[in-house]
């Protein structure tokens, strides 16, 4: 999930937005257990509040380093390559449609995080060995511009179904599922909706109906997205993307001025719900600080402070969502999902069908 550091890129739900590493970007994590640098790795999405950051530093004593490596696949292979001699002692921003391929290569260690029972259960999961803590969530949703199906008096589309009907012929951007994670997300939505039989002849149906797909969120979304901020500059031509729910609450905003409605919706039968996580890294060579970040990840300090940074949902009981998401970017009620499992087992293989499917 690489991202340019502009307003536009900030626009997305699960912590599209691109900061300036905190402190040095080298390689390690300090000189053994007793060091007081602690390393997170992360994709480049990661973002946080210098003051908040810099609070869990004066109360613990550790110096926070952050190594940003590429989008959220790009990152998770590269620390599955690294895992024994690891670039850092934390990795955050593995999620679900992932998560089964960094278990299975054995990237994290068993640390059951304090504060970890105020998690919500529905996002809790490999809760007999913890080697990952969820740390935020969010849903891939499709988005629309508002102003251009006011202006072609069109209902803007609300589900799976919608996408392939004659309206809305050549409407549709979208992203490589075989390289963006909001288009993993959105072909397994497609798997879950249609199941394993079924979601091969949807997708036959939506190339017909003249989906573009690009390879990730940047483009689809500040290039071709006539919604966003950036798709207005760049005289975009395609209404509909696939996204995240938060991203119209991030247009509102990031807008100067502020409207009053969000220029975006969301069709909120085409959302699946996405959560990332963050574990202790095998053979991390801080292991004490490392276990002292993830703690601290899952405090109500940066559990409140995440949402407007990253554009996604806190994921521990009692923790503060903004009223901009609330108003104009709400969590789906009902989105698609799939057990890590169903993922682990038929995700190479769809994506490799999809691939042959739609981009050939």
């Amino acid at each position: 999930m690489s991202k340019k550091k502009t307003i536009t890129a900030v626009v997305v739900g699960l912590g599209l937005v691109t900061l300036s590493a905190c402190g040095s970007t080298d390689s390690g994590s300090g000189s053994g257990a007793d060091s007081k640098t602690v390393t997170l790795v992360s994709h480049d999405s990661f973002a946080y509040s210098k003051d908040v950051l810099s609070a869990f530093e004066k109360e613990s004593g550790y110096t926070v380093k952050v190594l940003k490596d590429g989008d959220a696949g790009q990152a998770v292979n590269k620390a599955i390559l690294t895992k024994d001699n690891p670039q850092g002692d934390v990795f955050f921003g593995v999620d679900n449609t992932l998560l089964s391929r960094a278990l299975d290569n054995g990237l994290f260690q068993s640390y059951e995080a304090k504060g970890s029972d105020e998690i919500l259960p529905e996002y809790r999961v490999d809760e007999d060995k913890h080697r990952v803590t969820p740390i935020d969530t969010g849903d891939i949703c499709v988005n629309y511009d508002k102003a251009y199906f006011t202006e072609h008096k069109l209902t803007p589309p609300q589900s799976f179904d919608d996408l392939i009907k004659p309206e809305y012929k050549n409407l549709l951007v979208t992203e490589n599922a075989s390289t963006s994670s909001p288009g993993l997300g959105f072909l397994l939505g497609t798997a879950a909706k249609y199941g394993d039989d079924g979601w091969q002849d949807y997708w036959t149906k939506l190339k017909a109906n003249g989906v573009e797909v690009v390879d990730g969120w940047e483009q689809a979304y500040n290039e071709d997205f006539s919604g966003s901020a950036g798709g207005k500059k760049a005289k975009a031509d395609r209404p509909l993307v696939v996204s995240y729910a938060s991203s119209p609450p991030a247009e509102v905003i990031y807008a100067d001025p502020k409207p009053k409605t969000a220029p975006t919706g969301v069709a909120t039968g085409t959302c699946f719900r996405q959560v990332e996580y963050a574990g202790l890294l095998s053979n991390a060579k801080n292991t004490k600080g490392g276990e002292a970040l993830i703690d601290f990840l899952i405090t109500k300090q940066f559990q409140d402070d995440m949402p407007l940074n990253m554009f996604v949902y806190p994921v521990v009981e009692g923790a503060k969502v903004p009223a901009e998401f609330t108003e104009f970017g709400p969590q789906a009620k009902d989105p698609e999902t799939m057990a890590p499992d169903k993922i682990a087992e038929n995700r190479d293989q769809w994506i490799k069908s999809w691939t042959s499917l739609v981009l050939k």
